[in-house]
């Protein structure tokens, strides 16, 4: 009499051997996923050359700014006497009449003002705040030997004609200091951003006549 067949055992692989097929299995599927990823975030090459100009063009302003600070502090040394020199001149406060100025002050005076306009002659381009405060510090320089100029005309009228042209100067002189104050003000704020700290590189004005001022920030402090 024949026994019937008992059936094969079925051979399961090992628990390890499982584990080590899904582990594989998922090991592929993120590096397949993560490369989809990066492939897809990855920035192009457009991006990365814009983001190399963007931080060239941030080293160069930043270099820009401190070149323009040790000049604009060079032009304020330069000028100092020449206002003094115009204020003694041409007195805005009624407590004292004109002094006595020479030929050779004069002179000196334009010279003064030619070396400041010269210095600001040719200007790199920067960015635009840079760019605002260079060009406010340099409109301000030209207006001061304007002032000087006019001052020297007027010197050689008499009558009405001096006066007025006296008065002018003296117009001219405010508006050379008002736009000095706006440069200044504005190479402060990039200097803040630049990371230098606050540089106050203002010109001597008398109180009350409208001019921007320096804040109460210590010099080179980082605090805006």
């Amino acid at each position: 009499m024949n026994r019937p067949r008992q059936p094969m055992p079925v051979r399961r692989p090992p628990v390890w051997g499982r584990v080590l097929a899904l582990t594989a299995a998922f090991a592929l599927g993120a590096m397949v996923s993560g490369g989809v990823v990066f492939g897809m975030t990855r920035p192009s090459s457009i991006e990365q050359m814009a983001d190399q100009i963007r931080a060239e063009s941030a080293l160069r302003d930043k270099t820009q700014i401190k070149t323009l600070t040790e000049l604009a502090r060079t032009t304020r040394d330069r000028l100092v006497p020449l206002l003094d020199g115009l204020g003694r001149a041409l007195p805005t406060d009624g407590t004292a009449g004109p002094a006595v100025v020479t030929a050779a002050d004069v002179e000196n005076w334009r010279k003064a003002a030619t070396a400041a306009v010269e210095g600001f002659a040719d200007p790199p381009s920067g960015e635009t705040a840079t760019n605002v405060a260079r060009s406010s510090l340099t409109s301000a320089v030209r207006q001061l030997a304007t002032t000087v100029d006019i001052y020297a005309a007027a010197r050689d009228l008499t009558g009405p004609a001096r006066t007025a042209a006296m008065d002018l100067a003296v117009r001219q002189r405010a508006d050379a200091l008002f736009t000095w104050s706006v440069g200044a003000t504005a190479l402060d704020a990039v200097n803040v951003d630049a990371g230098y700290g606050h540089q106050h590189v203002f010109l001597p004005t008398s109180p009350g006549e409208g001019e921007l001022t320096p804040d109460a920030e210590p010099e080179g402090n980082h605090d805006s």
